[in-house]
């Protein structure tokens, strides 16, 4: 039992260290992302390619709430009679 909860104890400590070098990544990933907006949209498009290369039937397809913005104000919603 003893040996049991050392094995496990130094699972978890394995596991916040992985936790740790991959949220380091993840800040490093968001610095380059930010330096460029053109980046953050390659990256998305190249989770696109990845799930399109995979059998999932949906893909949700974000859009700038801007680009919808003034799409709208195009539009001049009147009462119908």
């Amino acid at each position: 039992a003893e040996a049991e909860a050392a094995r496990e104890a130094r699972a978890k400590v394995i596991a916040a260290e992985g936790e740790q070098k991959a949220s380091r990544a993840l800040k490093e990933a968001s610095d380059v992302i930010s330096e460029s907006p053109a980046a953050l949209q390659l990256r998305y498009l190249q989770t696109l390619s990845t799930i399109s290369a995979e059998k999932n039937s949906t893909i949700i397809f974000p859009l700038p709430i801007d680009l919808i913005v003034s799409f709208m104000k195009g539009f001049k919603m009147t009462p119908t009679e």
